[in-house]
């Protein structure tokens, strides 16, 4: 887990060197969301280990979860092999991002 830390306070750092970062699907689905814990810092390193964990497709999949909780659930009943892989990549993501955005 020390690489997607490490990797994640480079991009940070880059990001707030340039100023320029643009928000991603996730971070705008954050942003967007009515949850009290959806500040910009939070969303942005959500959005963050998003980028190093999930690829463009997986993140529309996973920022439409912000707007519809239950396709979620519906998502990790699913039996399709692809569902269900999207689901392995979605958890590691979300353990990552807890573990990284929780400070």
């Amino acid at each position: 887990m020390k690489p997607v830390v490490l990797a994640a306070c480079a991009a940070m750092l880059m990001s707030l060197s340039t100023g320029a970062a643009l928000a991603g699907p996730i971070e705008r689905a954050c942003l967007n969301s009515d949850r009290k814990a959806a500040t910009r810092p939070v969303c942005a390193c959500v959005q963050q280990v998003a980028d190093m964990t999930l690829r463009g497709g997986d993140q529309r999949k996973a920022a439409s979860f912000f707007k519809d909780p239950d396709r979620a659930q519906k998502v990790r009943m699913s039996k399709s092999d692809n569902d269900n892989d999207f689901w392995r990549r979605y958890k590691a993501f979300g353990d990552q991002a807890a573990a990284f955005c929780a400070s």
